[in-house]
């Protein structure tokens, strides 16, 4: 943490920041023989520099299974040059603009596609991925073309446990293709209701991406917002997986191709299956910390993304 504190000292910020490295085991047992036993590891560390007067505030982030990974001094620079960009922002309307969104809050929207992939929820009717009319939206496309979820607890990038809470060893498992749902969640219960296999996977998620870089997603609008991360999260309507919340730690106007001031924070209402469809450009994936904790987290390895008439519907004074 002194890599981190001692940058944002010597600027004339304020630092603060959050630690997790985990080391432990994951058993499961049942009185029918079923056992299942494993290790896992997580770290993650965030940090948060701020200017004195409190109008600017700057964050980044890493989080991995493997600590050595993590770069200090490099998370420290970003937040602090994030605070010092971040300082004195202004007021602009709220309404759809075109977004640059960094991989956090990517993450932060993406993320929680994963909390909606239950299959019984589907077949009930109760989730974005029934279909109209009855049964499921698998076989459907539903997202751009670029898009591919995937869950695979054996890449590198993702490490997850062996085996689900249900003691089923984990596989690779592909939710969404090229735009097209492939599977849903069964857990063993439903699985056995409708005669199908139970899906083992683990909570990893990993999205395809693109070769844009930030620059030259920033050098191609006309207007729009650049965004750090997101925050205070809340559901509002599973059925189009809608959910609402705050940007935060960095929010930046873009008038032709370049970042021209801070802005203040806005409430945004969205749905990650939206700004899937509206995707103008991506750049290559990268592991990302999403929680809103701090803490390790679900492993997510996402694109920053730049996508048109993303939904801001008020301001926020909250830095």
């Amino acid at each position: 943490m002194q890599k981190i504190t001692s940058l944002a000292e010597k600027s004339g910020l304020v630092s603060t920041g959050y630690l997790e490295v985990t080391a432990g085991a994951t058993a499961v047992a049942s009185s029918n023989g079923l056992f299942a036993w494993g290790r896992s590891t997580a770290a993650a560390l965030t940090a948060t520099v701020r200017t004195p007067d409190g109008t600017g505030s700057g964050w980044a982030g890493a989080s991995t299974n493997d600590w050595s990974r993590i770069d200090p001094a490099a998370i420290g620079e970003r937040a602090v040059e994030k605070a010092k960009r971040s300082a004195n922002p202004v007021a602009v309307e709220p309404g759809r603009y075109t977004v640059i969104l960094e991989p956090t809050a990517v993450g932060n929207l993406v993320g929680l596609i994963a909390g909606s992939l239950q299959a019984r929820s589907a077949d009930e009717g109760r989730s974005f991925f029934s279909k109209p009319g009855g049964g499921t939206k698998i076989g459907m496309k539903v997202v751009d073309e670029r898009v591919t979820l995937v869950s695979d607890p054996y890449d590198p990038e993702t490490y997850g446990t062996a085996f689900t809470a249900e003691g089923l060893p984990t596989q690779r498992v592909t939710w969404i293709e090229n735009g097209i749902v492939k599977n849903l969640a069964y857990d063993r219960y439903w699985a056995q209701q409708k005669g199908m296999m139970p899906t083992s996977a683990t909570g990893s998620l990993k999205m395809s991406g693109g070769n844009s870089t930030l620059e030259e997603m920033i050098q191609s609008t006309e207007r729009g917002l650049l965004v750090t991360r997101l925050w205070y999260i809340r559901g509002v309507d599973p059925r189009v997986i809608l959910f609402t919340g705050l940007t935060r730690d960095g929010t930046f106007l873009v008038e032709k191709g370049k970042i021209t001031r801070a802005v203040k924070n806005l409430r945004w209402n969205e749905s990650p299956v939206f700004l899937l469809n509206n995707i103008e450009m991506m750049d290559r994936p990268e592991r990302v910390s999403a929680s809103e904790s701090g803490s390790a987290g679900q492993a997510l390895v996402v694109p920053p993304i730049k996508a048109r008439d993303f939904t801001f519907t008020s301001l926020s004074d909250a830095v």
